[in-house]
């Protein structure tokens, strides 16, 4: 799916930007910018959208970004603008002056950038001093700014506590149109994952017969639609079976799947892990999110 590109307000005095933001939401636009982003999420629980990888989030996630790199966040049903909060902060690869990545004592930073590329998100120790510098960050004045910025790169550089959100990176050039086709089809789909939505209802939607609408979606995703929809499905099925409050066999019922024996069949293919085991070892990394 091809993103929406948006501009990042920096204002003209400052070389980066940081927000804190509260009762905001996100917004809906899968898009990409040039900038890098630093995401810490406060609070707010949901499925975001990576490159081509689609997971769950919430309270304490810090995630890195890369230039050009393809996302969006969406908040769980049910939720409000008051039940999100998120501490951003966004800046060009060369904001603290192109010379400083040529430097040898900086070398690590431009293979930090290279990595975020594929998206990291930010684990252990590491994510509890960044977000402390975050924090400081947000309410920092003229050289304190830069220097908690190259802090958080210096942290960030030299860790090893990160992993690999996407499979693949790219870079995207988009028209209105396109985009908004393509919104149209993604927000029917996330509003609509647990019903039986049928090929001919979604390529309706993009003013497509089945056979183009299937072609179409494939050249701009490398996905088919359905897989698609069971990576949505699934991704909601995470969230529940980390929350520990339904059976496995409601859960299956509750994403969209006809079947237990489905459910399984696309759960493992999915994550590579049956249901329990996802549970299991999501139990194992739980403290450190703490």
């Amino acid at each position: 799916m091809k993103p929406h590109f948006h501009r990042v307000p920096i204002k003209s005095q400052n070389s980066f930007s940081i927000r804190h933001e509260k009762n905001s939401g996100f917004g809906t636009v899968w898009h990409y910018h040039p900038e890098l982003e630093l995401h810490f999420l406060v609070k707010g629980r949901g499925v975001r959208f990576i490159g081509d990888d689609i997971s769950n989030f919430s309270d304490g996630e810090l995630i890195l970004l890369g230039e050009n790199l393809p996302h969006t966040w969406r908040v769980e049903e049910g939720s409000d603008k008051s039940e999100i909060e998120l501490i951003i902060i966004h800046f060009l690869p060369d904001c603290l002056g192109a010379d400083l990545l040529q430097l040898p004592e900086a070398y690590l930073i431009p293979k930090l950038f290279e990595k975020a590329k594929k998206g990291l998100v930010i684990h252990g120790e590491t994510r509890s001093q960044v977000v402390d510098l975050m924090r400081k960050a947000v309410n920092a004045q003229n050289l304190e700014r830069l220097i908690a910025l190259l802090s958080i790169l210096k942290i960030l550089a030299e860790s090893q506590e990160t992993s690999i959100i996407a499979s693949a990176h790219a870079f995207y050039k988009s028209n209105d149109s396109e985009t908004l086709r393509l919104n149209k089809i993604y927000a029917y789909t996330l509003t609509n994952y647990k019903k039986d939505i049928s090929l001919q209802d979604v390529a309706s939607l993009a003013n497509l017969g089945v056979t183009s609408f299937c072609r179409y979606f494939k050249m701009m995703t490398k996905k088919t639609y359905n897989d698609f929809l069971v990576e949505i499905r699934i991704s909601h099925a995470c969230r529940f079976l980390i929350e520990d409050r339904l059976p496995t066999e409601v859960i299956c019922f509750e994403c969209g799947f006809n079947n237990v024996s489905n459910f399984y069949r696309h759960f493992k293919k999915v994550t590579d892990m049956t249901p329990l085991e996802y549970k299991r070892k999501f139990l194992k990394v739980t403290p450190e999110l703490i």
